[in-house]
C-alpha cells in the first residue's frame, strides 16, 4: 500500500479539514539558523576577528559564529507567522551589513566556500575565557584535526519546525491515544524524521545550489568532481545539485559505520551516547592534548558531543544552562525538529524564500501524517545510497533510487511525495488564507519535468554563459547582495535596538570573562557525566 493512501492519511486529511482541527496549522513555528562566510571584497576569506559591532558570538541571541570567526550565524527566533520570520532575518542582515561595511567586507552567498587559504589559516571561532567559551573552541578545534578545517567552511540553513500543541491533542483524540501529551510528540516526531530520512533526497534536488566548487576547496583531497570545461579554477559534476551534502561536505567515513537509530527516542539516545563516550582508534591517535598540554579535542570518541554527527534532520529540545543536547531529550522529550539539508540560495539576498519555507512545511506535514515504519539496517543503507546517487546525479533524466530493495524511477517517487504534500497544503492554505501553499507545491512539479529550472541546473548554465568561474559568478552575486542591502537600510529605530541588543551582549560576555570558573578540565568532566550510565538509557 502507498504511503499517500493509507487509511491513517485519509483519517488524518479528512479530520484536520474540520474545525476546530484545521485552526491548528495556524499555531506552526518556524525559526531559521543561517550561516554565510565573512569575505573580503576580494573574495578571500575574511582574517579578521568577529567584528566588534556585531556583540558576542557567546551571548548575542541572533548573531553568532559557527565553525570559524569568519563563517557568521544568524538565528531568527521561532515565529508563527513565515513573513515575520523573514523580517527578521533582514533586520539581522541589514545590521550585520553596516557592520561589516567597516571593513569593506560582505557575505559570501553560497554554500560552499569562497577562495581559501592553507588549512592552518582558517582562523577558528573564539568565546571568550569561560568554560563554557573554551569548550566550544576546542571542539572545533577537533574538528579540524578531524575533518580538516576547510570542510568547516561550508554553510547552510537550517529550518526550526514544531507543531503546536493544540495540534497534537487533535491528533492524539484521531488515534485514540492516551499517553503523556509529551511522549506522544516524541514519538511522532520520530515518526517524522523516520519518513523525512525517507524522502529528502526530494528537498537535494528541488534546492541544492551547489553543483560546483573552487579548485581550492578540493585542492590536495580525493575527489570524483571534473574541470567545468576549460576553467581549471571550477571544479563541478554534470548532474549535481548539493556537493554539500556529498562526502566533500558534511560526511564523514568514520561516522558512516554509526548506524543512528531513529526508532524511538530511547534508540537514538543509546546510539549517539555510545558514540560519544566510546574511544575510536583513529581520534586516540590524536590524542586530548599536545605535549603542552594544549587540548587538541574534547575526547578521544567517535563524536565529541552530539553536534558532531552530521544528520539531514535533528530531534531537539531547547537546552539549560550547561546541560547536553542529549540529556534535554531524555528528560523533557523532543520539542522540534531541525530540517539541516537545504543550500544557500546564492540567488537571494537572505538564502531563502517564503516559497520554498511554504513548500517545506507542507512536505513536513506529509512526513507526519504518512504511516512511518520502523526502520531497519536495509532501508538505512538505501538511504544513503540514495542521498549518495542525488547528490551526484540528482539531474539525470534516467536516474533512479533504491525503494524496499526495488530500483525506482526518481520522477515517480517525487511526484508521489509532491501529490501528498500538495493535499498537505491545502489544509495549509485553508488554515492560513489564500493559496501559497499550494502554488508553492505546485511550482515544483515542473522541475521533474525540466531539470534545468532547478537551482544547481542554474548555477551551472550561468557560468556557461557568463563565462565565469564559480568564485567570479559568486562574488558578483555577493557584491549584488551588498548593494541590496544598502539600498534597503534599517530605520533608526530598529537599527537603535540592534546596537542596544549587540552592547548589551557584550556586557554581559565581559560579566561572564570576569567570574570566578573552575578548572575546565573539571567542567569538561562534569559535562561528560551527563552522558554516562543511565542518563542517556
Amino acid at each position: 500500500m502507498s504511503l499517500t493512501h493509507s487509511t491513517h492519511w485519509q483519517e488524518c486529511l479528512n479530520a484536520f479539514a474540520q474545525a476546530p482541527a484545521n485552526a491548528t496549522f495556524t499555531g506552526i513555528l518556524r525559526g531559521l539558523e543561517k550561516e554565510s562566510l565573512r569575505i573580503t571584497p576580494q573574495g578571500k576569506l575574511a582574517q579578521t576577528g568577529h567584528p566588534l559591532g556585531l556583540g558576542s558570538a557567546l551571548k548575542h541571541p541572533h548573531i553568532t559564529t559557527d565553525y570559524s570567526e569568519a563563517l557568521l550565524e544568524f538565528i531568527t527566533e521561532p515565529f508563527d507567522n513565515i513573513n515575520a520570520l523573514l523580517q527578521q532575518l533582514s533586520d539581522i542582515h541589514r545590521f550585520t551589513y553596516q557592520q561589516l561595511a567597516k571593513n569593506n567586507e560582505l557575505l559570501w552567498p553560497a554554500s560552499m566556500p569562497c577562495a581559501l587559504p592553507a588549512d592552518a589559516q582558517i582562523p577558528v571561532a573564539r568565546y571568550g575565557s569561560t568554560n563554557s567559551g573554551i569548550m566550544k573552541t576546542i571542539y572545533r578545534v577537533g574538528l579540524g584535526y578531524r575533518y580538516g578545517r576547510s570542510m568547516q567552511t561550508i554553510a547552510g540553513i537550517h529550518y526550526n519546525f514544531s507543531m503546536p500543541d493544540d495540534f497534537w491533542r487533535e491528533l492524539q483524540d484521531l488515534e485514540g491515544n492516551n499517553q503523556p501529551l509529551q511522549d506522544f510528540k516524541t514519538e511522532r516526531y520520530f515518526a517524522l524524521i523516520r519518513n523525512f530520512r525517507r524522502n529528502f533526497w526530494l528537498l537535494i534536488y528541488l534546492f541544492g545550489a551547489a553543483p560546483a566548487v573552487s579548485d581550492s576547496f578540493v585542492a590536495g583531497r580525493p575527489h570524483r568532481l571534473k574541470a567545468f570545461g576549460d576553467d581549471s579554477h571550477t571544479q563541478h559534476l554534470p548532474y549535481a545539485t548539493s556537493l554539500r551534502m556529498g562526502d566533500l561536505g558534511y560526511q564523514s567515513d568514520a561516522q558512516q559505520t554509526l548506524f543512528v537509530c531513529y526508532n524511538n527516542l530511547s534508540s537514538y539516545l543509546k546510539t549517539l551516547c555510545s558514540a560519544i563516550t566510546q574511544t575510536h582508534p583513529a581520534y586516540a591517535d590524536i590524542g586530548v592534548k599536545d605535549a603542552q598540554g594544549n587540548y587538541r579535542q574534547l575526547n578521544t570518541s567517535l563524536l565529541q558531543i552530539e553536534n558532531e554527527f552530521y544528520s539531514s534532520i535533528r530531534p531537539k529540545r531547547t537546552t539549560q544552562s550547561g546541560e547536553t543536547a542529549l540529556q534535554a531529550l531524555r528528560l523533557r522529550g523532543v520539542e522540534y525538529i531541525e530540517v539541516r539539508c537545504v543550500d544557500l540560495n546564492p540567488y537571494e539576498p537572505l538564502g531563502m524564500t517564503a516559497e520554498q519555507m511554504h513548500l517545506l512545511d507542507a512536505f513536513l506535514l506529509y512526513c507526519l501524517f504518512s504511516d512511518s515504519p520502523q526502520t531497519s539496517d536495509e532501508e538505512h543503507a538505501e538511504g544513503q545510497e540514495n542521498q549518495k546517487r542525488m547528490v551526484y546525479f540528482g539531474r539525470d533524466p534516467g536516474l533512479h533510487l533504491l525503494r524496499a530493495g526495488q530500483e525506482v524511477n526518481f520522477q515517480e517517487w517525487a511526484k508521489e511525495i509532491l501529490d501528498g504534500s500538495l493535499a498537505c497544503a491545502s489544509l495549509l492554505d485553508q488554515a492560513n488564507g489564500g493559496d501559497a501553499y499550494i502554488t508553492a507545491v505546485k511550482q515544483q512539479y515542473a522541475k521533474l519535468i525540466n531539470p534545468t529550472l532547478t537551482p544547481s541546473a542554474q548555477v551551472l548554465l550561468d557560468l556557461q554563459t557568463q563565462q565565469k568561474s564559480f568564485f567570479e559568478h559568486t562574488l558578483s552575486l555577493a557584491e549584488q547582495h551588498r548593494a541590496y542591502f544598502a539600498e534597503h537600510p534599517l530605520n533608526a529605530e530598529k537599527a537603535a535596538q540592534l546596537h542596544q541588543q549587540a552592547e548589551i551582549s557584550l556586557t554581559e560576555q565581559y560579566q561572564l570573562d570576569d567570574s570566578p570558573q573552575i578548572a575546565f578540565d573539571e567542567y569538561l568532566a562534569n559535562y561528560y557525566a551527563q552522558y554516562r550510565g543511565c542518563s542517556c538509557g
